[in-house]
């Protein structure tokens, strides 16, 4: 009989301390796996997303959730900020480009903005579908919008106020799909992108119905949510959030810091976790230690026998030690399977209530390094055992 299924037969032994090792190992490691899968996913999509704006300007509010509504699009905005000065800000020679957006409604949970063709150009995207939007209540969808909503060009759509579903719709003010937008990988995925008009024209009826006087609007005082800067030097950076901020009535928020504030905020929360997990693997090493170091007792005999049947010591080590890798394999295995299946499971309970979500078939670099250090701790546990059946003197076993 090989080492291997002896091991195993001495594991199969005792089923119920076996599979408590393997579990608490595997949740675990399983823990661990969750936490790098949702922060990197994380990042990687905040980073992504914000990447292209170096500067928002909007109302006096919170920063970041000024960056969270215009940037990421899934918070409410912290108000409205006058067209003609956001029009006098972008003039500024510092400034390479500044994109126009206008928030309020939304179609079954995906954002619709209104901007203007400058939104296409900062973040990169193209029509792969149909044109770009000309006229006011035409719609560019985006592609993850267009997927899950079966809608193509020459479709309609309506949208509701807010950001939820059951916002109330504005059924007398449709717009007409022109276009259908390449994947990006960006937040444009998750959006309808409409005229500046579109969302003005809307809005008027909105504040008509709710009763007040259907006049002619006066341009100059238009307004919109915010300003996604893309600045022309590096000068700007140091120079521009300040000039809003201290001469306007306007705030600026840099994205990349906001992103930066808003991991820390996360990170306490993934510290606590991070924690708990390796609690439960050192907590699950130590069991094993216990459980392999009782084992060597109970079978002491067993291991005398085997040595004097021409066993030898190096045999007895490499019994104890694959019992413990045995057991640290499997929790690994097992720590692997939960770490990627919650990650599914929780990517498929954000995506409910918002458009973007995690997901479990990708892998992340640094699960080779927890997979590494928790297989290295676990043979350094078995080691300890393993030695002391090694060194044992099968005649003394005997004699008593």
């Amino acid at each position: 009989m090989s080492m291997l299924r002896l091991a195993w037969a001495y594991l199969l032994a005792r089923p119920l301390l076996t599979l408590l090792h393997v579990a608490m190992l595997g949740i675990g490691v399983g823990t661990m796996i969750l936490l790098l899968l949702f922060t990197s996913q994380a990042e990687e999509r905040l980073e992504r997303d914000a990447r292209p704006v170096d500067l928002v300007v909007g109302a006096k509010g919170s920063p970041l959730q000024l960056i969270m509504s215009s940037v990421l699009h899934v918070d409410v905005p912290t108000g409205n900020i006058p067209y003609a000065e956001a029009l006098r800000f972008a003039a500024n020679p510092m400034i390479a480009t500044a994109t126009p957006v206008s928030l309020g409604d939304s179609f079954r949970g995906f954002r619709i903005v209104g901007t203007d063709a400058s939104f296409l150009a900062l973040y990169g995207a193209r029509v792969s579908e149909g044109k770009a939007f000309e006229q006011p209540m035409e719609a560019l969808l985006g592609a993850t919008v267009a997927r899950r909503s079966g809608l193509a060009a020459g479709a309609r759509l309506v949208g509701t106020h807010g950001l939820a579903s059951a916002g109330t719709a504005h059924q007398e003010h449709p717009y007409r799909v022109v276009g259908v937008l390449a994947p990006t990988g960006t937040v444009v995925d998750r959006l309808v992108l409409t005229p500046l008009a579109s969302v003005w024209e809307v809005h008027d009826e909105h504040h008509a119905e709710e009763g007040a006087a259907r006049e002619p609007r006066d341009e100059s005082k238009r307004e919109i949510t915010a300003l996604l800067v893309k600045y022309r030097t590096p000068l700007a950076a140091a120079l521009l959030p300040r000039q809003v901020n201290s001469t306007t009535s306007m705030q600026a928020a840099s994205p990349a810091y906001e992103m930066a504030r808003l991991m820390n905020l996360l990170g306490v929360g993934v510290d606590v976790l991070r924690v708990f997990a390796i609690v439960l693997m050192v907590t699950a090493a130590a069991s094993m230690f216990v459980a392999l170091m009782s084992a060597l007792q109970e079978r002491r005999y067993d291991l005398a026998l085997l040595r004097t049947l021409g066993a030898r010591p190096a045999t007895l080590f490499a019994l104890l030690a694959c019992e413990g890798v045995t057991l640290v394999v499997a929790g690994v295995i097992l720590g692997l399977l939960l770490g990627h299946a919650c990650a599914s499971a929780l990517g498929s309970w954000i995506a409910r209530s918002q458009p973007w979500s995690i997901t479990g078939f990708a892998w992340v670099g640094a699960e080779v390094w927890v997979v590494l250090a928790v297989l290295a701790a676990g043979a350094a546990t078995s080691l300890i055992p393993a030695l002391q059946a090694y060194r044992r003197d099968p005649a003394l076993l005997l004699k008593r």
